[in-house]
Order: C-alpha cells, then sequence, then structure tokens
C-alpha cells in the first residue's frame, strides 16, 4: 500500500496494554506523523500513564515527541483505575525498565493546542483514553477546532458494554467528557467495541512477535500476550490451530491507529450518538440511533439534536492485522 504526505497525528491515551500497541504502532507507521502524545488517568493512574508512555516511546526507538501530563481524574466522576485488566503499573506488569527521558514542561491542554494550531496540515486527534483532556481543550481553547480534520476516538459501543452492561469503559469512565466530545464540531470516527473486540492477532504471530530480539517488535508480542482475544471475538478467516487460543492477542486501541491510515478497513455508518449522562444503570451509555425512521417518541414529543458520527460497525480483521503486523516488524529494521 501506498501512501501520500504523512497524516499529523495526536494521540491522547492512558497507556495501557492496548494504547502501548497503538504507540508502537503510530510511531513506527511512515504514513503518521506523531506531532505529540498527551497522557489522562484511567488504565492506571495519570503519573504511571506518563513513565508508560515515555518508556513505550523510548523501546519503540522514536523521535523525541513531546509527551504531557494531564488530567488526573474525570470531570466529576472520581478516579476508578483499570488495574484488573492492565496490571498494577497499567503495562500488565511486564517489569519495564523506568524511561531515560522525561515529559514536557507544560500540561497536556497546552501542549494540544501548541501542537494542533502549529500543524501546517490539520490534525487527527486521536483519544485511546477517557475523554477528560480533550473535554478540557474544547472548553478551553475552541479555537483548535479550525485546524483538526477529524477525531478517531476508542470509545463507546452500539451493543453491549464493558464496564456495564451498555457502557464501554473510556465513555463511562468519564461520560461528561464524552457528551462534550460529540459537540466538537469536527467530523469523528468512533472505534467502539463493536469492532475494537474482534481485531484479534493470531497465537502463532503472537509467539513469534515474542522471539524477536528486536525490542519494539519483542514489547509488542509480550504486550498482545497479554491481551487474550475477548470470549466472544472470532477472527475472520482461518483459525489459529498452532497453539491455544488464550495465547492469541487482540489489538484492541491500535485498530483507531490502523483505521486513521486505512479507513477502508473499517465500514462505519453516519448515526446519531449521544451519552447518557443520568445516574443509574446505564451512565455511560453511548445511544446509538441505528432505526430508519423516527420512532413514537419523536412523533409525540419533538426531535432532538444529536451529534451525526461515523460509527465503525463493520472492520476488515485480517487486513488490519497485516497491517499491524507489517507495520511493527518493518519499522523495528528501519
Amino acid at each position: 500500500m501506498t501512501y501520500g504526505p504523512p497524516i499529523p497525528v495526536i494521540i491522547d491515551c492512558d497507556t495501557g496494554v492496548d494504547d502501548a500497541l497503538a504507540l508502537l504502532f503510530a510511531v513506527r507507521h511512515p504514513g503518521i506523523d506523531l506531532r505529540a502524545v498527551t497522557c489522562v488517568a484511567g488504565n492506571t493512574d495519570v503519573d504511571g500513564v506518563v513513565r508508560n508512555t515515555l518508556t513505550v516511546l523510548e523501546t519503540a526507538g522514536a523521535p523525541a515527541v513531546p509527551v504531557a501530563r494531564g488530567a488526573e481524574r474525570p470531570l466529576i466522576e472520581a478516579p476508578r483505575s483499570a488495574a484488573h485488566v492492565h496490571g498494577h503499573d497499567g503495562m500488565g506488569d511486564l517489569g519495564l525498565p523506568a524511561p531515560r527521558r522525561i515529559p514536557a514542561d507544560v500540561d497536556a491542554v497546552t501542549l494540544l493546542r501548541r501542537e494542533i494550531l502549529a500543524s501546517p496540515r490539520p490534525v487527527t486527534l486521536v483519544p485511546t483514553a477517557p475523554l477528560t483532556n480533550i473535554a478540557l481543550l474544547l472548553r478551553m481553547h475552541p479555537e483548535v477546532t479550525r485546524n483538526i480534520e477529524r477525531i478517531v476516538f476508542m470509545g463507546g459501543a452500539a451493543g453491549a458494554g464493558n464496564a456495564t452492561p451498555v457502557a464501554e469503559f473510556n465513555v463511562w469512565h468519564d461520560p461528561e467528557a464524552a457528551a462534550i466530545l460529540l459537540t466538537a464540531g469536527v467530523p469523528i470516527t468512533m472505534y467502539g467495541l463493536d469492532v475494537f473486540n474482534r481485531v484479534v492477532v493470531p497465537a502463532a504471530e503472537v509467539r513469534r512477535l515474542r522471539a524477536s530480539a528486536e525490542p519494539g517488535v519483542r514489547l509488542a508480542g509480550d504486550l498482545l500476550a497479554h491481551r487474550p482475544a475477548a470470549p466472544d471475538a472470532t477472527a475472520d478467516g482461518p483459525a489459529d490451530v498452532d497453539g491455544p487460543e488464550e495465547e492469541a492477542g487482540g489489538l484492541g486501541d491500535a485498530g483507531a491507529l490502523c483505521a486513521v491510515v486505512d479507513p477502508e478497513g473499517l465500514t462505519t455508518y453516519r448515526l446519531p450518538v449521544e451519552v447518557s449522562l443520568a445516574p443509574g444503570p446505564a451512565r455511560g451509555q453511548t445511544v446509538v440511533d441505528r432505526r430508519s425512521r423516527v420512532g413514537e417518541s419523536e412523533l409525540h414529543e419533538g426531535t432532538r439534536e444529536q451529534a451525526l458520527v461515523d460509527v465503525g460497525l463493520e472492520v476488515d480483521v485480517p487486513r488490519y492485522v497485516k497491517l499491524y503486523l507489517e507495520t511493527v516488524e518493518a519499522g523495528g529494521t528501519r
């Protein structure tokens, strides 16, 4: 596949096993110009996120990408980590060394504003975390939207959730921030659980990556090994017969970066989306209206204005697995 000029990308993350997979891809793909990374509390505390992010960039051999510390907690909710998924250090407790790199001397919102407005081409913003930093940016500096091409966020679900039966973790963690994101006034793609759970790297490929002598490739394998495929996820194509199913690893957040450079691998539908903010079992749900016509509620109570979002509902699994593997492995040889 050939690419045009690299796409200016900024990642906002809570690194995180699958955020780390996304960073490895972004650093090594020739079609991405990674301009900055901002950090927010989510999978682990924000200082742990900064440490993990710097370690991944260092291991990947990234250039001097600025990294900034952001919000310590959601706008309203208490902070809630995902240590049961990502380990106590947020990185699968792999025992990675402390980074030699240091973060930027500005906060995340300041760095986001600076890098977005300074980019010679409109930026693609890729949040793979709770959306607190992005909400603060949009409220404090709405002028940034004039130089944002698109926001591709990992979050939400049209179907089942994971944090609750109906809410996905990133949106559930800070529902008000997610609601603000939807009012950004720029094109938005939702890479939610409907596709997130489906992109699985077969066990044989995971083992091959883990055996690599190149640090970034080996790290990708170790991270994938910590991200077993979701129990209900099935990869398209032939099943892996070389090892146990649990050795297969989900790409998770990295799929959102694949969708940035290869949008044809993701099938989206432009649909109205809103975030449920009321207390109760539906709080944090992304309510995706997939109906073909209005219902009785609208007929009796009038229509409500909702953001139109390009919602990812189908994904070419072999295509994105191949793209990820080729990118990470080729990047280690440059």
